[in-house]
């Protein structure tokens, strides 16, 4: 399915991303990781798939582009692009300061921003490229708590849009949008999120796998005739009518 393309996931040290990059090596793409920091996630991971890592802060211009250029003189090229680096911090709006909107528009839409520029002027040289931009049920649902992710999450959704219309047809640009999912956040939910959870039209929690699926769908030469979409991954969730 991705045999001979080179892919780099953000955010792949664990969660979505790490079953993003395990699924893409089994696939046969050669993956290149990303974390923020060289932790031992990101070099167990590394090790386990045998594949190249870079790290750096999505939010750093700098850095990106830096560690983007450095692993593009060694492969030469990256035919797809998947941006899940994310942060999700618990506040409501009144909690909410002007730091804690900053840092997640930081993160999760200049990062994205950040990737995509470094990466797309290759992908023209090449006349091919393909990014998956992980969005989330929360830019379509409305539930309170954590407004500032909502709100960037439904950017990467219009961001998406728009990257898709600039560059196309050579470059696909499509989202995901994740509905509850067993990831390392899921561990600090309370009984309240899990009642939510249960009320998917599927009575249950997605695994990362299952989203990872869709991403590398539609990064592969399958959706071929779609671009500028998001596609709700959700178990039925946002029409459950909870």
């Amino acid at each position: 399915m991705l045999k001979n393309k080179i892919i780099l996931i953000t955010g792949s040290s664990s969660g979505i991303g790490a079953a993003t990059a395990r699924l893409a090596k089994e696939y046969g793409a050669r993956v290149i990781l990303h974390g923020k920091t060289e932790s031992k996630e990101l070099k167990e991971l590394a090790e386990e798939l045998n594949c190249d890592y870079i790290f750096c802060d999505v939010a750093d211009k700098k850095a990106v582009d830096s560690e983007v250029q450095k692993i593009l003189k060694k492969v030469r090229r990256i035919d797809l692009l998947v941006n899940s680096a994310g942060i999700a911090p618990r506040a409501t709006f009144l909690e909410s300061t002007d730091n804690l909107w900053l840092d997640v528009f930081k993160v999760n839409v200049l990062g994205t921003t950040h990737f995509c520029q470094a990466i797309i002027p290759q992908m023209q040289k090449n006349k091919y490229g393909r990014i998956v931009n992980i969005a989330s049920i929360r830019a379509y649902v409305n539930t309170a708590g954590r407004p500032a992710y909502s709100a960037s999450k439904a950017a990467i959704v219009n961001l998406t849009a728009v990257l898709a219309k600039e560059f196309a047809p050579n470059i696909a640009v499509n989202a995901v949008a994740p509905g509850y999912t067993n990831t390392p956040i899921a561990k600090n939910w309370d009984d309240a999120v899990w009642k939510k959870v249960k009320t998917s039209l599927l009575g249950r929690i997605a695994e990362p796998k299952e989203i990872a699926e869709v991403i590398l769908f539609l990064a592969s030469e399958r959706s071929s005739f779609i671009t500028g979409q998001t596609i709700l991954v959700d178990g039925g969730y946002s029409i459950s009518e909870k």
